[in-house]
């Protein structure tokens, strides 16, 4: 059956529509011809703000979103809170092209806590009911610093051991040796002291460094008092370093003991950011940085709209139009922890700030104010903020060009029509004739879209055939055209792929035989596996000389080739581990997968059968299976050793 096509509604349709809507607060949704929602957002007059889109003239990004417009849907709701929070459901429901989409709650890192009676610092993305979180944080990198650093100052355990499993079952680890570890494993220190160590982590991660101190020096006069001078000792240095490490961190305009979160909006070049300081016990603990692009805001900001000073970093203006509620209730939906003041380096309407501070109160479970400080050391850091914010424009507008630089040079020297956006590389690996792998990675603008990467296992070619395995990978690559993979649906503008002249005629032929128009070249090495030049099928195009279009392609070949022999190893490693634990009588795939998962925690093939019957889905008979077979095995082993 043919599929319906669409209504196109124009221009006078959508007015008519719009002057139809009640004078009532709410949320609107605005969708283009293929019915996908495009953007979200919210009014207390739903007449009066969708009315805007269609009459009048707008920056450029504004005009680009309204003229994707073929229908609005709306939703009347009984207050402006109401419509701030559907307004937010809705945005990452949908994930509408132009709003402003920060990153989902589930991938922010988390310092983690855990239960116990030995209880660890981790990091961890995912929540659960045990345990205590901290954050979340803006990356891995800082999640890890601050476990290095709770580790280093109060001799946390670094190790993998397990607590009070393996207390004088191992020497000591070289941490011990020197002092930064307090040797739970040697049973140096008992639970109760442990406990009081991660209590002590506890209040630092809270931002109670003054408490933590505290604590340490009630500690140390204590085992002073009992002659435990080693103990004493630990304490002291614990303090000290804990001490420099404040000092380093605190920034000179902050006071001791202030704790609030900092807002700042930036221009600089036509590129917009806004930054994020989270400022605790007087030092900013972490940052963000949030880039909008032309994609990804419906162009509420422009240089007339935030007028702000390269020189004093004025205070940006507000005109009611940039969707600066949706921007922060988003930001704090993924956040378990929001400060009793937030502090904003631009003017919000008394009405606005206060329905965002309303949800946020609500959220929290404490009372929080949005402010914009006029003078004083709030002041000074909301400067330190949109400077901040300024810089990371500037650095973006910079990066951007130069990538635009590159690809126009790309684009000349294949001799393109057009300026590639989206490029897509490929690379074959395998392991003799088994697991092989095609591997796929993107560029969007010359940076690396990792979100798109994807790989494909090798169906139909039995040996090690490069040709027939990149004549499968398009095949599969150019079905999904049109499908709902964002990843795949569109065409791309360029497609490189890992090999010489047979490679590149095996994807063109595949492209032109299902009538896909787009240009493939290929990329060959050296003798020495280095980056040489580009082909086209026929001939090799040099870009020796251009240093920048050189680099940007080996670093294109180095990157497909790291994912793809990547995948292709995980996938052979995972085969090893898993059919070797099928060997067992009486295990299959689902329980050597639940022996593999255990392995990160017990060694599997020295564990008691108490041990290994307490991993799930292992259940008593499994367990002495399981023991015999590797007791078996090392009994084995000693006597060939005898013999």
């Amino acid at each position: 059956m043919e599929k319906e096509k669409p209504v196109v509604n124009g221009i006078d349709f959508l007015r008519s529509k719009a002057a139809s809507l009640p004078r009532l607060p709410g949320v609107y949704i605005m969708e283009n011809r293929n019915g996908d929602v495009i953007y979200v957002g919210k009014s207390r007059s739903l007449r009066d703000r969708v009315s805007q889109y269609f009459h009048g003239s707008h920056d450029i990004k504004t005009t680009r979103m309204a003229s994707s417009v073929n229908n609005f849907r709306f939703i009347v709701c009984d207050s402006e809170m109401d419509a701030l929070i559907l307004e937010n459901d809705l945005i990452k429901k949908h994930t509408p092209k132009y709003n402003i989409l920060l990153k989902d709650s589930k991938s922010y890192p988390y310092v983690k806590i855990t239960d116990g009676e030995y209880p660890r610092v981790v990091m961890t993305r995912r929540r659960s009911e045990s345990g205590k979180y901290f954050g979340p944080y803006s990356g891995t990198g800082v999640v890890y610093e601050i476990i290095g650093m709770l580790e280093r100052t109060l001799g946390i355990p670094s190790c993998k051991r397990v607590f009070p499993r393996d207390i004088g079952k191992a020497r000591p680890c070289v941490n011990r040796q020197i002092g930064r570890c307090c040797g739970v494993c040697a049973g140096d220190v008992s639970a109760e002291e442990y406990r009081e160590i991660i209590s002590c982590a506890e209040r630092i991660l809270r931002g109670n460094t003054k408490d933590a101190v505290a604590s340490l020096e009630e500690r140390m006069y204590k085992a002073s008092e009992e002659e435990r001078y080693e103990d004493a000792a630990r304490c002291r240095d614990s303090i000290e370093a804990l001490k420099k490490l404040t000092e380093k961190r605190r920034t000179a305009s902050l006071t001791p003991g202030s704790e609030y979160d900092v807002i700042a909006l930036a221009e600089q070049d036509g590129q917009h950011c806004a930054a994020v300081f989270y400022v605790r016990d007087g030092i900013i603990a972490d940052s963000e940085q949030f880039i909008f692009g032309a994609d990804e805001i419906t162009g509420y900001m422009s240089r007339n709209e935030l007028d702000l000073s390269s020189e004093t970093g004025d205070e940006a203006g507000y005109d009611g139009d940039f969707p600066f509620s949706t921007f922060i209730t988003n930001l704090y939906s993924g956040r378990e922890y929001i400060p009793d003041e937030i502090l904003l380096s631009f003017s919000m309407p008394e009405g606005e700030a206060a329905l965002v501070g309303e949800y946020l109160t609500a959220r929290a479970g404490h009372r929080v104010t949005l402010k914009t400080p006029a003078r004083g050391e709030l002041r000074r850091v909301c400067l330190m903020a949109v400077n901040d914010a300024k810089r990371h424009a500037e650095s973006r507008r910079t990066r951007a060009d130069a990538g635009e630089k590159i690809l126009v040079s790309l684009a000349s020297a294949l001799k393109l029509e057009v300026v590639p956006d989206r490029i897509e590389c490929y690379d074959i690996s395998n392991l003799g004739d088994e697991h092989i792998t095609a591997g796929m990675i993107v560029t969007s603008g010359g940076v690396f879209k990792k979100s798109d990467y994807r790989y494909f296992r090798i169906k139909t070619v039995e040996g090690a055939d490069d040709y027939a395995s990149m004549r499968e990978t398009m095949e599969r690559r150019f079905g999904e055209i049109g499908g709902d993979d964002p990843s795949f649906s569109a065409v791309p503008d360029l497609i490189l792929v890992d090999g010489g002249m047979t490679h590149v005629r095996t994807a063109r032929e595949v492209a032109s035989r299902l009538g896909v128009d787009v240009p493939i070249f290929g990329m060959v090495k050296d003798d020495y596996h280095k980056t040489r030049a580009l082909v086209d099928g026929e001939r090799e195009i040099s870009i020796a000389r251009d240093v920048a279009l050189f680099r940007f392609i080996y670093k294109l070949q180095e990157e497909v080739h790291r994912f793809t022999v990547s995948r292709m190893k995980a996938a052979k490693l995972k085969t090893i581990k898993t059919s070797s634990f099928e060997k067992i009588p009486g295990v299959g795939p689902k329980k050597a997968k639940a022996l593999l998962a255990a392995s990160a925690d017990i060694d599997v093939k020295t564990a008691s059968a108490e041990e290994l019957a307490a991993i799930p889905g292992i259940n008593k008979t499994d367990a002495e299976n399981i023991f015999r077979y590797f007791r078996g095995s090392k009994e084995s082993e000693e006597g060939e050793r005898q013999k």
